[in-house]
């Protein structure tokens, strides 16, 4: 959503502040001027600051650059009209009432993952990590599924200006069982919350329930952990509770990405973002989660052709903002 001021010219949108705001961490940079990178990214911790406008306030602080005119930034969360309430942390608050209390000639609001989407095209092979096999289509649809704090997913839809970002909450999906364990993990894991949704299960909190669910199946007497916890012994192979959790979120994983490449025909591709799965490393490469992605019945060798990227890139939702912010500069000079 876009708020703004009376109209300036393109000359006054610079300094450009950019964000990437999700449940845990805030994210912001600045591009001072035109044809110049980002600079002075910083991560901010949201439960630190009771909102968004105090998050801003402190970063401009640290940096001490001049103060920004335009700006944009990606938000975990629905942003359908000019109130914001995050799902997963407690800030709220007014697209207008930030923008002028922040000075600014311009602020665009999106959700995260539809700024994340935009950074795809823009991104390098040193950016990427393909996991299996397929190639993508020149010029097809993609799409991009994440699990950090919550479950983010978008795409990209071709279209003249090159692609359209699509902005939804496809984390919120119901999530299906593709065995009699799963079923199981899913029926415990409502037992609590009702309504499964993707995000139950795969996202940080949902590899916690996955832990707990895995042990209540086992039999097992376990205390509640961290998904920071559960993640390092898994990948240190010394508890196989913590291995089969986050096998499980891997192949959930693999069931939702398929689902989106179906749903959007992502001959494009399918890219995989948010703050988990980057931080896998080779772990994930061995998971359940390719061959889960390509066990669609009729529909193996079609998924077997798309291929599927871990994104690896530092800030690339910070990118997808600045592109925002550039083609918003470029349809205004049309």
């Amino acid at each position: 959503m876009m708020h703004t001021a009376p109209l300036t010219s393109r000359a006054d949108s610079y300094p450009r502040l950019v964000g990437d705001i999700g449940g845990t961490n805030a994210r912001f940079a600045m591009i001072l001027a035109p044809g110049q990178p980002m600079a002075a990214a910083r991560t901010l911790a949201c439960a630190d600051y009771p909102g968004p406008a105090e998050a801003i306030a402190a970063y401009l602080a640290d940096v001490r650059l001049p103060a920004p005119r335009w700006c944009a930034f990606g938000i975990a969360n629905p942003v359908s009209g000019d109130q914001i309430r995050m799902t997963n942390h407690h800030w709220q608050f007014s697209i207008t009432a930030l923008r002028r209390t922040l000075g600014l000639n311009m602020l665009r609001v999106v959700n995260d993952f539809t700024a994340l989407a935009m950074a795809i095209p823009a991104l390098d092979a040193a950016d990427l990590r393909q996991v299996g096999g397929g190639a993508a289509q020149a010029g097809a649809t993609i799409g991009l599924v994440g699990p950090g704090t919550g479950l983010g997913i978008s795409g990209l839809i071709p279209c003249q200006e090159g692609y359209t970002p699509l902005a939804g909450e496809g984390g919120h999906i119901t999530l299906a069982a593709h065995n009699r364990e799963e079923s199981a993990l899913i029926d415990w894991v409502g037992h609590t919350y009702g309504h499964v949704s993707a995000e139950r299960l795969i996202s940080g909190q949902g590899l916690e329930n996955l832990y707990l669910a895995h042990a209540a199946l086992a039999r097992q007497t376990v205390a509640p952990q961290n998904a920071a916890w559960i993640s390092e012994h898994a990948l240190l192979g010394d508890d196989a509770l913590c291995r089969r959790a986050l096998d499980s979120l891997c192949a959930f994983l693999g069931t939702v990405a398929a689902d989106l490449a179906l749903i959007l025909g992502a001959r494009g591709g399918i890219y995989i973002g948010g703050g988990i799965v980057p931080k896998l490393g080779r772990y994930f490469d061995q998971s359940p989660f390719r061959a889960r992605f390509e066990d669609k019945g009729r529909f193996r060798d079609y998924l077997g052709q798309i291929p599927t990227h871990i994104i690896q890139a530092r800030h690339p939702a910070l990118l997808g903002a600045a592109r925002i912010l550039a083609r918003q500069a470029q349809e205004a000079a049309t």
